[in-house]
């Protein structure tokens, strides 16, 4: 007799006050494990970091999540220059580090980032706006969060569990309860999270039915939908969906709007990877660079130039194929060779490009020494291809940040400044 499988249990019958119960239960077990597993030394770090944690009502503060090397960052705050200071002034920030700091910090407060991958971190603080905490310990061991207006960052997808009802019964999703934690010790007025498009059918979409439940209970109106970045101006078709949440007791002010496609329709074509790396060396020195696998022969990683990237991975070994010489071939169903000598992977400064990082932003290695020259740019790819494309992000959160720098009565003085500058 074949085995029974197992399906997954839902508990959405389970009334609002169940499930705000259930959830506020889980939030203060989890705190109070955080507070039992510090020790003094540790209590003294918290207390001493949290010092530099200052809300500055004259600005749009931010707390960031999972925040990586800063794809979604640099995108919000690039998005806030642009809605506040005007394209000019976008155009030049994304052009020129010192311009974008200075624009940047002048209606921006990040109070907060955390992430504990060591050479993302590096490349945050070395690139973004850093005044705030950047912590560096792993969100199980923090034991609260500062207040914010804005709160950004993606939990990795949660898993779940045949035998438990709830996703918070389930142990492997202790970085979404700990994403839900910070949101309510927070209390922003909106959060934007993205997450992988199986999200939405995970289960026959019973997952993101807990997970919108979830928000509700915690105090926010929650809204989600697919997007593909290859339609905001990103050369790379990548398919991410996200969730943004509104804080109940604004939502007769405020209702999110996504934005709708600007490249890819009649009036605009697609970013092609001509117009994105055309202009790069033929042959970079940071690339990775070893045998090819069988996983990676079964099928075509070759786009031409006029076209749009495939995907970007979080891995150097799985890079596309550089667009230049001649294309691979297919020779049977599942395996494909390359033609003529020039097929190498995309560089690291090239999938940044394709990712919509702009020059000046540069990734550690995670000062990793003694190491191959391959693990050291593994490093990068990784960050890269983990990021949310910065032009997607910049779109994304536009509609937020305006609402926000009206909301905010950000400082009329900085608004002359604004027309000064424009002309």
């Amino acid at each position: 007799m074949a085995k029974e499988e197992k399906k997954f249990i839902s508990s959405l019958s389970m009334s609002s006050e169940e499930v705000a119960s259930v959830l506020n239960k889980k939030i203060i077990e989890e705190k109070e494990e955080a507070r039992r597993n510090q020790t003094s030394e540790s209590k003294a770090f918290e207390q001493e970091l949290f010092k530099n944690a200052k809300y500055d009502p004259k600005k749009i503060n931010i707390l960031s999540l999972f925040s990586g090397a800063g794809g979604l960052d640099l995108g919000t705050e690039l998005s806030a220059i642009n809605q506040f200071f005007g394209n000019n002034i976008f155009k030049n920030s994304f052009d020129n580090k010192n311009i974008f700091h200075e624009y940047a910090n002048k209606i921006l407060n990040v109070v907060y980032s955390n992430d504990n991958y060591k050479a993302a971190n590096l490349s945050y603080k070395q690139n973004l706006l850093a005044d705030g905490i950047q912590d560096t310990r792993d969100i199980r061991k923090v034991t609260h969060f500062p207040k914010s207006d804005l709160m950004l960052g993606g939990f990795p997808c949660p898993g779940f569990s045949a035998a438990g009802p709830r996703l918070l019964d389930d142990p492997r999703n202790f970085l979404y309860i700990h994403y839900i934690r910070a949101l309510m010790d927070s209390k922003p007025l909106v959060f934007i999270a993205e997450n992988v498009k199986g999200l939405m059918t995970m289960a026959h979409g019973q997952v993101l039915k807990q997970i919108r439940e979830d928000f509700a209970a915690a105090g926010y109106y929650v809204t989600v939908q697919l997007l593909n970045a290859k339609n905001y101006n990103v050369p790379q078709s990548r398919e991410r969906v996200f969730i943004v949440g509104v804080r109940n007791d604004i939502r007769n002010d405020y209702q999110y709007e996504y934005p709708l496609p600007i490249t890819g329709t009649l009036q605009a074509p697609l970013v092609t990877l001509k117009d994105a790396i055309g202009d790069l060396p033929e042959h970079p020195k940071d690339v990775f660079d070893s045998d090819y696998s069988s996983m990676y022969m079964s099928r075509n990683r070759k786009k031409n130039w006029n076209d749009v990237s495939f995907t970007i991975q979080a891995s150097g070994r799985q890079a596309p194929q550089y667009p230049g010489g001649e294309p691979m071939k297919k020779i049977s169903k599942e395996k494909w060779i390359f033609q003529g000598e020039l097929n190498r992977r995309l560089s690291v400064r090239e999938c940044a490009r394709i990712q919509t990082f702009p020059d000046w932003f540069k990734f550690s290695n995670g000062n990793k020494v003694n190491v191959k020259e391959n693990n050291r740019l593994n490093e990068k790819y990784k960050q890269i291809g983990n990021a949310v494309p910065v032009l997607l992000a910049k779109e994304v959160t536009g509609n937020v940040l305006s609402y926000l720098i009206n909301k905010l009565n950000i400082s009329p003085k900085v608004y002359n400044e604004r027309r000064v500058n424009e002309g």
